[in-house]
């Protein structure tokens, strides 16, 4: 598909930066501190790129190779940049003051990944009905699944350096990695098992992706609205009872 095309991938993206933002409009974060988080997010899919051509070599192939692929060559690569663009881009930075903010940031830095990313993958469509596909799946599943990864390491490392609880950045990380290599490999071994009795499990293969991202958004929108109160508590319970318009239905 022609590039102007592609570029309509920025959209799943950009309604979940959108979304987020909602959930930060009490204390805003800085906009170009979230631009960029967002933009060092896209950048990182540079050397991600780079770096997976040069793993792919060593791809044993077949289910090993599926699973190879799917928690070393993509997951491991793409949640550490996006752990990079957090510890860069906000880590020491006076505006990464509150709980909430790790989620906010790191999901930031997600999107920036998957915006480019989604680009790429339409950029290679074939035909129209095939471009038609790859936007709905990869908006409903592989965007907001960037985010979500990517949150479960802000929200951890945000609860280790204000509270001194929980596995931190590194913890945050190994969840990610776990999640998203789920994500993949589920995918990848769908594309492997084609033949005699490994067929069957091909059905509960495609159900993953969906239990990953839907499970890991209840699971990081529980964590939100922990953040959440324990950041308005810091502010006083006069902050705390002040919940902006639509907000709501994202904490419940």
């Amino acid at each position: 598909m022609g590039p102007l095309l592609a570029l309509s991938g920025v959209l799943p993206a950009l309604f979940l930066m959108a979304f987020v933002a909602r959930l930060d409009a009490r204390r805003p974060e800085p906009r170009r501190q979230l631009w960029w988080a967002t933009a060092l997010g896209g950048l990182s899919t540079i050397p991600v790129i780079v770096l997976q051509l040069v793993l792919e070599k060593g791809n044993p192939g077949g289910v090993s190779g599926a699973l190879y692929t799917a928690f070393f060559v993509a997951a491991l690569t793409e949640e550490v940049a996006k752990a990079a663009v957090l510890y860069v881009a906000v880590w020491r930075h006076p505006a990464f003051d509150e709980r909430l903010d790790g989620i906010v940031y790191a999901t930031r830095a997600g999107l920036g990944f998957a915006l480019v990313e989604n680009i790429g993958y339409l950029m290679g469509a074939e035909s129209m009905s095939g471009f038609v596909g790859i936007f709905v799946l990869r908006a409903v599943l592989a965007v907001p699944g960037h985010a979500i990864y990517a949150g479960f390491m802000g929200y951890w490392a945000a609860r280790k350096k204000f509270d001194g609880v929980g596995p931190g950045l590194l913890g945050g990380l190994g969840i990610a990695i776990f999640l998203h290599g789920a994500y993949d490999a589920a995918l990848f071994l769908c594309g492997v098992l084609t033949e005699g009795p490994a067929q069957l499990l091909v059905l509960p293969l495609v159900v993953v992706p969906f239990v990953v991202v839907i499970g890991g958004y209840r699971r990081l929108k529980a964590h939100a609205a922990e953040a959440v109160r324990l950041d308005d508590l810091d502010h006083g319970p006069r902050e705390a009872s002040r919940l902006p318009r639509g907000m709501g239905f994202m904490l419940r």
